[in-house]
């Protein structure tokens, strides 16, 4: 059946599929979807597939789309191994395990109406816009070819322990010093995952919060990068007397750290962090780290005799420069962070067991030891709703005149103003939005920054409209 391609494209989009269920996303879209992509891995020149691991998150909407999209894989001839409710980097992990392609249903941190699938290829290799999700969208628009094979069949594995043990296998925190660990799972799959990786760890004592599995959501958001969704783990934190919280998104590929004082650590400190003990693990290694992450990061990353390579924002582009590269390791501002152990995929739970072992290695608090990454201060990501995003980027551009020390634009405009100041404005991929990050040395340099290029990006937004 063919589908309406305005309605198709804006439910496939450049790194996953989303969208509220009901109305963008059902049953029925998700099984030529699941039959789309089986025809891509099946039908792929290099690395032809044969099986499909599905997982799911703890939504209502999940177990019944995830069926739907194996019933469209299986009627293209291909196998689906079913491991059940898992945490996005579970699925991964699953993907390089048995080396076939993998498809995760979660909407990861957005509210309980909507849900997604975030797909790969064996290995946990990504798949976006450029790497197969365009093609499924055509597909999907124009109807799913049927196949005249076999149809596939359906088997079930629980890999979480396995899960556990590799990533433990990956993180020496044997000799660590006790620590109270106060974690955040945000009602999410965590709460799953968790007790799973950290609880057999005996220097570790888990303090839970919103452990239960919920994808109503009914404390709060399940997205950490809104400073909101943090207060509770703040308190908790304070609460417990916690050497450190842990806050992990609705599908704990994501993870935020909070130090004994209920401050949050900023990503780009703990991207700094994680790459520094790769590095003494394998000197001269390259490390990726997007261009929104803080300068101390490629900073750092010389100063420890690596190479450091800037990726625009977004998964699928880090993890194809992860193995184009080589690199050993990978970090954003939202709190990804890559492994090349990892399949070169993100993984959460693997940078939180980076953190607590560097804690326990050493007597210092957790602030303390922070402090020794974090170097600049940010103005974390600012959002404007706008209707010529194009225009008002280069009146930005035009009042800024003489200024500007140097510019690029391998992601949006990033802008150097001198002395350690940066901004970068980006369009958003789905909304009408740019988005703004600053960096200075000083809080308050950040505060002048945003208020000067805000103040242009709202005066240009209200000429356009």
């Amino acid at each position: 059946m063919s589908r309406p391609a305005e309605a198709v494209q804006r439910v496939i989009k450049a790194y996953d599929v989303r969208g509220l269920v009901g109305v963008d996303i059902d049953e029925a879209f998700v099984a030529d979807v699941g039959a789309a992509f089986a025809r891509l891995v099946r039908d792929s020149l290099d690395q032809p597939a044969t099986q499909v691991v599905i997982g799911h998150d703890m939504r209502a909407s999940s177990p019944a789309l995830s069926k739907a999209f194996a019933d469209g894989v299986l009627a293209q001839g291909l196998d689906v191994v079913h491991i059940g409710l898992a945490s996005t980097d579970q699925l991964y992990f699953a993907s390089g395990l048995l080396d076939c392609s993998g498809a995760m249903f979660t909407a990861s941190h957005n509210p309980a109406a909507y849900n997604g699938i975030k797909l790969c290829r064996a290995g946990a290799k990504p798949v976006g816009r450029e790497t197969g999700l365009a093609a499924v969208a055509e597909e999907v628009i124009a109807g799913v070819p049927g196949y005249d094979g076999p149809r596939g069949s359906e088997s079930e594995r629980d890999v979480l322990a396995d899960y556990g043990d590799f990533l433990r296998s990956l993180v020496d925190i044997g000799g660590a010093r006790p620590l109270r660990v106060a974690v955040d799972a945000g009602n999410g799959m965590a709460g799953h995952t968790a007790p799973a990786v950290l609880g057999s760890i005996a220097s570790l004592t888990l303090k839970p919060l919103y452990f239960e599995l919920d994808g109503e959501f009914p404390n709060h958001e399940a997205n950490p990068l809104d400073p909101a969704n943090l207060v509770d783990l703040q308190a908790f934190v304070l609460e417990t007397k916690a050497d450190i919280g842990l806050a992990f998104d609705g599908d704990a590929d994501r993870c935020f750290v909070v130090d004994e004082r209920g401050q949050a650590v900023s990503p780009s400190a703990v991207t700094a962090l994680v790459a520094a003990r790769e590095l003494n693990r394998e000197i001269g290694a390259t490390v990726i780290h997007n261009l929104i992450t803080s300068r101390a990061v490629p900073e750092l990353v010389g100063e420890r005799g690596g190479t450091a390579v800037r990726s625009r924002v977004g998964h699928s582009y880090i993890k194809a420069l992860m193995a184009e590269t080589g690199a050993i390791f990978g970090g954003e501002h939202s709190a990804h962070y890559y492994f090349r152990d990892f399949w070169g995929a993100d993984s959460g739970m693997l940078a939180a067991l980076h953190v607590l072992a560097a804690l326990g290695e050493q007597d210092r608090p957790l602030s303390e030891m922070m402090a020794d990454y974090q170097r600049y201060e940010a103005s974390g990501e600012i959002n404007f709703t706008v209707t010529d995003a194009p225009e008002i980027v280069d009146s930005v551009l035009q009042a800024l005149g003489g200024r500007i020390h140097a510019i690029d634009h391998l992601d949006g405009v990033t802008v150097d103003l001198g002395d350690g100041r940066w901004f970068n404005i980006r369009m958003s991929n789905t909304e009408p939005l740019l988005r703004l990050n600053v960096e200075a040395r000083t809080a308050e340099e950040v505060t002048e920054i945003v208020d000067e290029i805000g103040g242009y990006i709202t005066s240009g937004a209200r000429a356009s409209t």
